[in-house]
C-alpha cells in the first residue's frame, strides 16, 4: 500500500537526484559561487533565528508577568492557595516518608 510517506520520499528522492546532477555539471566557479551563496542565507537564517528566540524569551516573560498581575488582579488570594495546593508537597511527603520507614537498628 503506497502512502503519503512513501510518495514525499519517492519526490525527495527525485529531486536530491538532479541536484546532484546539476552540481555535477557546475563549473567550479560556479559551485563556489553557489556555495557562498548558500553560507550566507544560512547566516541570515542563524541571525534571524537568533532574534527571534531573544524576541521569544522577551515576550514570554512580559506574558508571565501581566499574566501573574491579572490573576492577583482579579484573585486576590490565589498566590496563596497555589502556595498551600503546590508550596507544601515537598513537606508534607517528607513528612510522611519518614514516617513510614522503618526504624533502624
Amino acid at each position: 500500500m503506497v502512502n503519503n510517506k512513501h510518495i514525499a520520499t519517492f519526490i525527495l528522492g527525485a529531486l536530491a537526484g538532479l541536484a546532484a546532477g546539476k552540481y555535477a555539471s557546475m563549473s567550479d566557479e560556479e559551485k563556489e559561487k553557489m556555495m557562498a551563496n548558500l553560507k550566507e542565507k544560512a547566516n541570515n537564517l542563524k541571525e534571524d533565528a537568533v532574534k527571534t528566540a531573544g524576541q521569544a524569551k522577551d515576550y514570554f516573560s512580559e506574558l508571565t508577568t501581566k499574566g501573574t498581575d491579572a490573576i492577583k488582579e482579579h484573585f486576590p488570594g490565589a498566590e496563596k492557595w497555589m502556595n498551600d495546593i503546590f508550596g507544601n508537597k515537598e513537606s508534607t511527603t517528607a513528612a510522611t516518608d519518614t514516617e513510614t520507614e522503618p526504624p533502624k537498628s
